[in-house]
C-alpha cells in the first residue's frame, strides 16, 4: 500500500488547489452565517416593533376610555342642567315677588349657559374620541399585519435553520478534512488573510486580468507564473493568494 506524502512535500499546484477548495467551502459557510445572522435579526426587530405597537395600543385604549368617561360627564352635566331648568321653571309658577322671579330666571340662564358650555366641550371631546378610535383601529390593524409577518418569518427561520444547520455541519467537516491536507504554515497565512478582510477571501481567482479580491490589474508575466502552478503568488496590492481558472483541473 502506497504511503501518503507529507503535506510539506505535496506539489505546489496541489497545495494551491487545496487552498482554493478550502476557500470555496469557507465562503459557503460564511454565507450561511450571514443568512442565519440576518433572519434572527429580522425576527428580533419585528418582535420589538410588535412590543412597541402593543404599548401604543394600551395607551390609546386608555386614552379612549378617558375620553369616553369625559363624554359621559359632559352628557351628565347637560342632563343635570336640563333637570335644574325644569325645576326652576316649575318654581316660577309659585313665586311671591319679583326678587324671587329674577333669582330663578338668573339660575335658569346660568344653567342654559352651562348647557352651552357642556355641549361645546362634548363636541370637542367627541371629535377627539373619534380621532383616537380611528388611530387605535389603525394601530391594531398594523399590529395584526406585523403578527402575521412575524409568524411567517419565524416559520421561514425555523426551516432555514433546520436546513442550514445540516449543511453547515457537512461543510465544516469538509473544511476540516481539507485543512488536514494543508501544512500549518500555509494554513496560518490563509487564516490571517481571511480575518483581514470582511468578505473572508484569502484565495482568489484571476478574472479579466485582475485580482478577484481587490480588482487591481495583474501583469501578464505574473499571470503566466500563476498558470504554471510552480509557486504560491500573492497579489502585490491586497496580499491574497492568486490562482487561475485551471486550478481545479490539477489532479491530486
Amino acid at each position: 500500500m502506497a504511503k501518503t506524502a507529507p503535506v510539506s512535500e505535496v506539489p505546489i499546484g496541489i497545495k494551491l488547489k487545496h487552498l482554493f477548495e478550502l476557500q470555496q467551502v469557507d465562503s459557503e459557510i460564511d454565507q450561511i452565517k450571514i443568512l442565519k445572522g440576518e433572519l434572527p435579526m429580522i425576527v428580533s426587530d419585528l418582535e420589538d416593533e410588535i412590543s412597541g405597537l402593543t404599548v401604543k395600543i394600551n395607551k390609546l385604549a386608555s386614552s379612549v376610555g378617558d375620553f369616553e368617561k369625559e363624554v359621559g360627564n359632559h352628557k351628565s352635566n347637560v342632563k343635570a342642567s336640563e333637570d335644574a331648568i325644569k325645576k326652576y321653571e316649575k318654581q316660577l309658577d309659585s313665586v311671591k315677588n319679583n326678587r324671587e322671579y329674577e333669582a330663578l330666571n338668573k339660575e335658569i340662564n346660568l344653567q342654559r349657559l352651562e348647557i352651552q358650555l357642556s355641549d361645546k366641550k362634548l363636541k370637542e371631546t367627541a371629535d377627539l374620541l373619534k380621532s383616537k378610535k380611528l388611530n387605535l383601529d389603525t394601530v391594531k390593524e398594523k399590529l395584526e399585519q406585523k403578527d402575521k409577518e412575524l409568524e411567517e418569518k419565524k416559520s421561514e427561520l425555523e426551516k432555514i435553520l433546520e436546513k442550514t444547520d445540516k449543511e453547515e455541519t457537512t461543510l465544516k467537516n469538509k473544511a476540516e478534512k481539507l485543512r488536514k491536507k494543508i501544512e500549518t504554515r500555509l494554513l496560518h497565512a490563509y487564516d490571517t488573510i481571511r480575518h483581514r478582510y470582511r468578505n473572508g477571501l484569502s484565495v482568489v481567482m484571476v478574472k479579466r486580468n485582475a485580482c478577484g479580491g481587490c480588482f487591481n490589474q495583474i501583469p501578464p508575466q505574473v499571470q503566466l507564473e500563476i498558470g504554471l502552478h510552480k509557486k504560491i503568488i500573492a497579489c502585490e496590492h491586497c496580499g491574497r493568494v492568486l490562482v487561475d481558472d485551471m486550478i481545479m483541473e490539477i489532479e491530486g
